[in-house]
Protein backbone atom coordinates (compact mmCIF):
# COMPACT_ATOMS: atom_id res chain seq x y z
CA UNK A 1 0.00 0.00 0.00
CA UNK A 2 1.14 3.39 -0.72
CA UNK A 3 0.35 6.20 1.11
CA UNK A 4 0.66 10.29 1.29
CA UNK A 5 3.27 10.84 4.20
CA UNK A 6 3.85 14.70 5.53
CA UNK A 7 6.46 15.56 7.61
CA UNK A 8 5.89 16.75 11.23
CA UNK A 9 9.04 16.59 13.56
CA UNK A 10 7.64 17.06 17.04
CA UNK A 11 8.71 20.19 18.71
CA UNK A 12 10.39 18.36 21.22
CA UNK A 13 12.72 17.09 18.56
CA UNK A 14 14.20 20.68 17.82
CA UNK A 15 14.16 21.51 21.26
CA UNK A 16 16.06 19.07 22.48
CA UNK A 17 18.54 19.71 19.17
CA UNK A 18 18.56 22.97 20.38
CA UNK A 19 19.70 22.18 24.41
CA UNK A 20 22.08 19.63 23.05
CA UNK A 21 23.40 22.04 20.90
CA UNK A 22 24.62 24.71 23.47
CA UNK A 23 25.87 21.90 26.15
CA UNK A 24 28.54 21.31 23.58
CA UNK A 25 31.72 20.14 24.90
CA UNK A 26 34.60 21.30 22.65
CA UNK A 27 37.75 19.64 22.00
CA UNK A 28 40.78 22.37 21.72
CA UNK A 29 42.74 22.38 18.47
CA UNK A 30 46.53 23.09 18.11
CA UNK A 31 47.71 26.59 16.49
CA UNK A 32 47.21 26.88 12.86
CA UNK A 33 46.04 23.36 12.41
CA UNK A 34 44.07 24.49 9.42
CA UNK A 35 42.78 21.08 7.89
CA UNK A 36 45.54 18.97 8.93
CA UNK A 37 43.76 17.02 11.91
CA UNK A 38 40.31 17.48 11.13
CA UNK A 39 37.55 19.89 10.38
CA UNK A 40 38.19 22.74 11.69
CA UNK A 41 37.35 23.77 15.05
CA UNK A 42 36.31 27.93 14.41
CA UNK A 43 34.32 26.73 10.87
CA UNK A 44 32.16 23.87 13.10
CA UNK A 45 31.44 26.66 15.88
CA UNK A 46 30.25 28.80 13.28
CA UNK A 47 28.12 25.84 11.43
CA UNK A 48 26.82 24.84 15.32
CA UNK A 49 25.91 28.45 16.65
CA UNK A 50 23.97 29.39 13.48
CA UNK A 51 21.88 25.66 13.26
CA UNK A 52 21.35 26.59 16.84
CA UNK A 53 19.98 30.28 16.42
CA UNK A 54 19.80 31.11 12.98
CA UNK A 55 18.48 28.08 11.08
CA UNK A 56 14.79 27.70 10.61
CA UNK A 57 13.23 24.18 10.50
CA UNK A 58 10.00 24.60 10.13
CA UNK A 59 10.97 26.99 7.27
CA UNK A 60 12.57 23.69 5.68
CA UNK A 61 10.05 21.66 6.74
CA UNK A 62 7.18 23.67 5.22
CA UNK A 63 8.83 24.13 1.79
CA UNK A 64 9.42 20.39 1.53
CA UNK A 65 6.14 19.62 2.42
CA UNK A 66 5.11 21.50 -0.95
CA UNK A 67 6.47 18.45 -2.28
CA UNK A 68 4.24 15.06 -2.61
CA UNK A 69 5.71 12.50 -0.40
CA UNK A 70 4.72 8.95 0.20
CA UNK A 71 6.05 5.55 1.82
CA UNK A 72 5.05 1.84 1.20
CA UNK A 73 6.82 -0.51 2.45
CA UNK A 74 8.71 -2.94 0.37
CA UNK A 75 10.97 -6.42 1.69
CA UNK A 76 9.80 -5.77 5.12
CA UNK A 77 11.28 -1.96 5.09
CA UNK A 78 9.21 1.18 5.05
CA UNK A 79 10.35 2.95 2.11
CA UNK A 80 9.72 7.12 2.09
CA UNK A 81 9.54 8.99 -1.89
CA UNK A 82 8.91 12.07 -3.31
CA UNK A 83 6.65 11.12 -7.05
CA UNK A 84 6.63 14.45 -8.89
CA UNK A 85 4.12 13.60 -12.27
CA UNK A 86 5.09 15.60 -15.76
CA UNK A 87 2.49 17.44 -17.03
CA UNK A 88 3.12 14.95 -20.03
CA UNK A 89 1.12 12.28 -19.68
CA UNK A 90 3.11 9.59 -21.73
CA UNK A 91 6.59 11.30 -20.69
CA UNK A 92 9.51 8.57 -19.27
CA UNK A 93 9.70 8.23 -15.62
CA UNK A 94 13.38 8.51 -13.59
CA UNK A 95 14.10 6.80 -10.87
CA UNK A 96 16.36 9.35 -9.38
CA UNK A 97 18.81 7.84 -5.83
CA UNK A 98 20.96 10.27 -3.68
CA UNK A 99 24.02 8.23 -2.07
CA UNK A 100 25.75 8.85 1.15
CA UNK A 101 26.25 11.86 3.09
CA UNK A 102 23.22 13.04 0.68
CA UNK A 103 19.11 12.34 0.89
CA UNK A 104 16.63 13.42 -1.50
CA UNK A 105 17.38 16.54 -0.63
CA UNK A 106 20.31 16.42 -3.42
CA UNK A 107 17.80 16.33 -5.90
CA UNK A 108 15.34 19.54 -4.88
CA UNK A 109 16.89 22.37 -7.23
CA UNK A 110 16.54 19.60 -10.51
CA UNK A 111 13.12 18.50 -9.60
CA UNK A 112 11.50 21.65 -12.00
CA UNK A 113 13.89 21.52 -14.74
CA UNK A 114 13.36 17.39 -15.04
CA UNK A 115 9.53 17.13 -14.32
CA UNK A 116 8.82 18.99 -17.78
CA UNK A 117 10.12 15.84 -19.47
CA UNK A 118 10.34 13.17 -16.76
CA UNK A 119 7.51 11.73 -14.16
CA UNK A 120 10.38 11.86 -10.87
CA UNK A 121 10.53 8.86 -8.54
CA UNK A 122 13.02 10.20 -5.70
CA UNK A 123 13.11 7.52 -2.81
CA UNK A 124 14.85 7.38 0.36
CA UNK A 125 17.61 4.41 0.56
CA UNK A 126 16.47 2.01 3.45
CA UNK A 127 18.23 3.42 6.48
CA UNK A 128 18.33 6.80 5.48
CA UNK A 129 16.01 9.86 6.94
CA UNK A 130 12.64 9.41 6.65
CA UNK A 131 12.71 5.84 5.39
CA UNK A 132 13.67 5.29 8.65
CA UNK A 133 16.78 2.71 10.25
CA UNK A 134 17.04 -1.12 8.73
CA UNK A 135 16.19 -3.61 11.38
CA UNK A 136 18.12 -6.72 9.61
CA UNK A 137 21.19 -7.56 7.95
CA UNK A 138 21.44 -7.61 3.84
CA UNK A 139 20.77 -4.24 2.73
CA UNK A 140 22.83 -4.17 0.51
CA UNK A 141 23.15 -2.48 -3.02
CA UNK A 142 21.45 -5.42 -4.69
CA UNK A 143 18.70 -5.72 -2.13
CA UNK A 144 18.34 -1.66 -3.19
CA UNK A 145 17.69 -2.29 -6.45
CA UNK A 146 15.22 -4.93 -6.01
CA UNK A 147 12.90 -2.82 -4.27
CA UNK A 148 13.24 0.01 -6.65
CA UNK A 149 12.29 -2.53 -9.30
CA UNK A 150 9.16 -3.38 -7.14
CA UNK A 151 8.32 0.50 -6.18
CA UNK A 152 8.28 1.10 -10.00
CA UNK A 153 5.98 -1.40 -10.58
CA UNK A 154 3.63 -0.68 -7.89
CA UNK A 155 4.29 3.62 -9.06
CA UNK A 156 2.53 1.46 -12.69
CA UNK A 157 6.31 2.57 -14.30
CA UNK A 158 6.73 0.13 -16.79
CA UNK A 159 9.47 1.51 -18.57
CA UNK A 160 11.84 3.87 -16.93
CA UNK A 161 15.48 5.55 -17.01
CA UNK A 162 17.53 5.52 -13.58
CA UNK A 163 19.60 8.01 -12.59
CA UNK A 164 22.63 8.66 -9.73
CA UNK A 165 25.39 9.53 -8.28
CA UNK A 166 27.88 8.23 -4.96
CA UNK A 167 25.19 4.64 -3.55
CA UNK A 168 22.89 6.27 -6.21
CA UNK A 169 25.44 5.03 -8.81
CA UNK A 170 25.53 1.96 -7.89
CA UNK A 171 21.84 1.66 -6.99
CA UNK A 172 21.17 2.27 -10.56
CA UNK A 173 23.83 0.74 -12.67
CA UNK A 174 22.43 -2.71 -10.72
CA UNK A 175 19.04 -1.82 -10.98
CA UNK A 176 19.93 -2.07 -15.03
CA UNK A 177 20.68 -5.55 -14.16
CA UNK A 178 17.84 -6.45 -12.15
CA UNK A 179 15.35 -4.93 -14.13
CA UNK A 180 17.05 -4.79 -17.76
CA UNK A 181 13.59 -5.59 -19.51
CA UNK A 182 12.12 -1.59 -17.85
CA UNK A 183 15.00 0.28 -17.80
CA UNK A 184 15.53 1.96 -20.45
CA UNK A 185 19.07 3.51 -19.77
CA UNK A 186 21.24 4.38 -16.60
CA UNK A 187 22.99 8.05 -16.14
CA UNK A 188 25.37 8.38 -13.44
CA UNK A 189 27.19 10.93 -12.25
CA UNK A 190 30.04 9.03 -10.30
CA UNK A 191 31.57 5.86 -12.25
CA UNK A 192 34.80 4.97 -10.30
CA UNK A 193 37.84 2.91 -12.77
CA UNK A 194 39.70 0.93 -11.40
CA UNK A 195 43.24 0.57 -12.83
CA UNK A 196 43.43 -2.16 -14.97
CA UNK A 197 47.12 -3.77 -15.90
CA UNK A 198 45.76 -5.89 -18.48
CA UNK A 199 43.72 -4.12 -20.22
CA UNK A 200 46.45 -3.32 -23.15
CA UNK A 201 45.01 -0.07 -23.69
CA UNK A 202 47.18 3.29 -24.26
CA UNK A 203 46.03 6.25 -22.20
CA UNK A 204 46.51 10.12 -22.14
CA UNK A 205 48.23 11.92 -19.79
CA UNK A 206 45.30 13.07 -17.77
CA UNK A 207 43.92 9.43 -17.72
CA UNK A 208 46.64 8.33 -16.35
CA UNK A 209 46.81 11.23 -13.41
CA UNK A 210 43.34 10.27 -13.10
CA UNK A 211 44.34 6.60 -12.21
CA UNK A 212 46.83 7.63 -10.06
CA UNK A 213 44.63 9.77 -7.95
CA UNK A 214 42.36 6.51 -7.60
CA UNK A 215 45.53 4.49 -6.68
CA UNK A 216 45.96 6.84 -4.04
CA UNK A 217 42.67 6.05 -2.56
CA UNK A 218 42.97 2.59 -2.94
CA UNK A 219 46.48 2.78 -1.15
CA UNK A 220 44.89 4.67 1.66
CA UNK A 221 41.32 4.04 2.48
CA UNK A 222 39.54 7.25 3.61
CA UNK A 223 39.10 7.19 7.52
CA UNK A 224 35.28 7.54 7.04
CA UNK A 225 35.19 4.72 4.96
CA UNK A 226 36.79 2.57 6.58
CA UNK A 227 34.97 3.34 10.36
CA UNK A 228 31.40 2.86 8.13
CA UNK A 229 32.06 -0.20 6.66
CA UNK A 230 34.04 -2.05 9.58
CA UNK A 231 32.26 -0.50 12.88
CA UNK A 232 29.18 1.81 11.93
CA UNK A 233 27.41 0.77 15.35
CA UNK A 234 30.47 1.91 17.04
CA UNK A 235 30.26 5.37 15.22
CA UNK A 236 26.52 5.63 15.55
CA UNK A 237 26.60 5.86 19.43
CA UNK A 238 28.72 8.78 18.97
CA UNK A 239 26.91 10.61 15.58
CA UNK A 240 23.45 9.72 17.42
CA UNK A 241 24.27 11.13 21.00
CA UNK A 242 25.84 14.27 19.89
CA UNK A 243 24.37 16.77 17.11
CA UNK A 244 28.16 18.61 16.80
CA UNK A 245 29.51 14.79 15.99
CA UNK A 246 27.40 14.30 12.87
CA UNK A 247 27.45 17.88 11.94
CA UNK A 248 31.64 17.47 12.00
CA UNK A 249 30.80 13.89 10.21
CA UNK A 250 29.05 15.24 7.12
CA UNK A 251 30.61 18.85 6.96
CA UNK A 252 33.67 17.53 6.56
CA UNK A 253 32.35 15.49 3.29
CA UNK A 254 31.24 18.35 1.90
CA UNK A 255 33.72 20.71 2.40
CA UNK A 256 36.44 18.29 0.98
CA UNK A 257 34.00 16.86 -2.04
CA UNK A 258 32.09 19.84 -3.81
CA UNK A 259 34.19 22.06 -5.85
CA UNK A 260 35.23 25.30 -4.21
CA UNK A 261 33.67 27.11 -6.81
CA UNK A 262 30.51 25.57 -6.87
CA UNK A 263 29.96 24.89 -2.84
CA UNK A 264 26.66 23.77 -1.09
CA UNK A 265 25.16 26.71 0.74
CA UNK A 266 25.05 26.09 4.76
CA UNK A 267 21.10 26.55 4.66
CA UNK A 268 20.95 23.29 2.30
CA UNK A 269 23.87 21.47 3.85
CA UNK A 270 21.77 21.94 7.62
CA UNK A 271 18.75 20.51 6.01
CA UNK A 272 20.42 17.21 5.05
CA UNK A 273 22.35 17.22 8.23
CA UNK A 274 18.79 17.81 9.94
CA UNK A 275 17.56 14.87 8.31
CA UNK A 276 19.79 12.55 9.22
CA UNK A 277 19.97 14.10 13.23
CA UNK A 278 16.13 14.29 13.34
CA UNK A 279 15.80 10.66 12.02
CA UNK A 280 18.15 8.89 14.32
CA UNK A 281 19.96 7.42 11.32
CA UNK A 282 23.18 8.12 11.14
CA UNK A 283 24.00 3.94 12.30
CA UNK A 284 21.81 2.64 9.96
CA UNK A 285 22.91 4.91 7.29
CA UNK A 286 26.74 4.18 7.98
CA UNK A 287 25.46 0.51 7.68
CA UNK A 288 25.15 0.36 3.92
CA UNK A 289 29.16 0.57 3.32
CA UNK A 290 29.24 -2.25 5.71
CA UNK A 291 26.92 -4.66 3.50
CA UNK A 292 27.49 -3.52 -0.26
CA UNK A 293 30.27 -5.49 -1.99
CA UNK A 294 32.91 -3.44 -3.62
CA UNK A 295 31.57 -5.09 -7.08
CA UNK A 296 28.22 -4.81 -8.57
CA UNK A 297 26.25 -7.07 -10.99
CA UNK A 298 27.28 -5.94 -14.42
CA UNK A 299 24.64 -3.70 -16.48
CA UNK A 300 23.55 -4.19 -19.53
CA UNK A 301 21.91 -1.13 -20.33
CA UNK A 302 22.66 1.97 -22.21
CA UNK A 303 24.78 4.51 -20.30
CA UNK A 304 25.26 7.60 -19.57
CA UNK A 305 28.18 9.35 -17.87
CA UNK A 306 28.99 13.01 -16.62
CA UNK A 307 32.01 13.43 -15.30
CA UNK A 308 32.73 16.14 -13.16
CA UNK A 309 35.65 18.20 -12.10
CA UNK A 310 36.48 18.45 -8.60
CA UNK A 311 34.36 14.82 -7.92
CA UNK A 312 36.21 12.29 -5.62
CA UNK A 313 37.64 10.65 -8.56
CA UNK A 314 36.77 10.99 -12.38
CA UNK A 315 36.09 8.39 -14.90
CA UNK A 316 38.01 7.04 -17.42
CA UNK A 317 36.29 6.24 -20.67
CA UNK A 318 38.46 4.07 -22.10
CA UNK A 319 38.25 1.72 -19.32
CA UNK A 320 34.24 2.54 -18.68
CA UNK A 321 34.26 1.42 -21.77
CA UNK A 322 35.32 -2.39 -21.43
CA UNK A 323 32.54 -2.76 -18.92
CA UNK A 324 29.39 -0.35 -19.69
CA UNK A 325 27.70 0.17 -23.06
CA UNK A 326 28.39 4.02 -23.37
CA UNK A 327 26.28 6.01 -25.25
CA UNK A 328 26.85 9.67 -23.84
CA UNK A 329 30.01 10.87 -22.07
CA UNK A 330 30.01 14.48 -20.43
CA UNK A 331 33.04 16.17 -19.02
CA UNK A 332 32.20 19.43 -16.95
CA UNK A 333 34.63 22.02 -15.79
CA UNK A 334 32.72 22.57 -12.66
CA UNK A 335 31.27 20.72 -10.15
CA UNK A 336 32.03 17.89 -7.60
CA UNK A 337 30.44 14.80 -6.02
CA UNK A 338 27.19 16.69 -5.26
CA UNK A 339 26.33 17.92 -8.94
CA UNK A 340 22.55 18.23 -8.44
CA UNK A 341 22.93 20.41 -5.75
CA UNK A 342 26.18 22.11 -7.06
CA UNK A 343 25.57 22.89 -10.43
CA UNK A 344 21.75 21.93 -10.92
CA UNK A 345 21.63 23.40 -14.64
CA UNK A 346 24.47 21.59 -16.20
CA UNK A 347 23.01 18.05 -14.28
CA UNK A 348 19.60 18.77 -15.75
CA UNK A 349 20.70 19.45 -18.97
CA UNK A 350 22.87 16.29 -19.31
CA UNK A 351 20.20 14.03 -17.79
CA UNK A 352 17.57 15.65 -20.36
CA UNK A 353 20.26 15.36 -23.74
CA UNK A 354 21.08 11.25 -22.71
CA UNK A 355 17.53 9.96 -21.84
CA UNK A 356 15.96 12.23 -24.80
CA UNK A 357 18.37 12.60 -27.16
CA UNK A 358 20.92 9.66 -26.72
CA UNK A 359 18.39 7.44 -26.74
CA UNK A 360 16.07 8.19 -29.08
CA UNK A 361 14.98 5.73 -31.39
Amino acid sequence: MIQPFRIDIPQSDLDDLTDRLSRTRWPNEVADAGTDYGFPLARLRELAEYWRTGYDWRAQEAALNELPHFTTEIDGQNIHFVHVRSTKPDALALILTHGWPGSFLEFLDVIEPLSRDFHLVIPSLPGYGFSGPTHERGWDILRVARAWAELMRRLGHRRYGAQGGDFGSAVSLTLGAVAPEQVVGVHVNYLPTAPDPDAGIALTQEEEARLDRVRQLMAARPPYQALQATTPQTLGYALTDSPVGQLAWIAERFAQWCDPRTPVGDERMLTDISLYWLTATAASSARLHRESPRQIPSCPVPLGVAVFAHDITQSVRPLAERLYDIRHWSEFERGGHFAAMEVPELFARDVRDFFLTRLAP
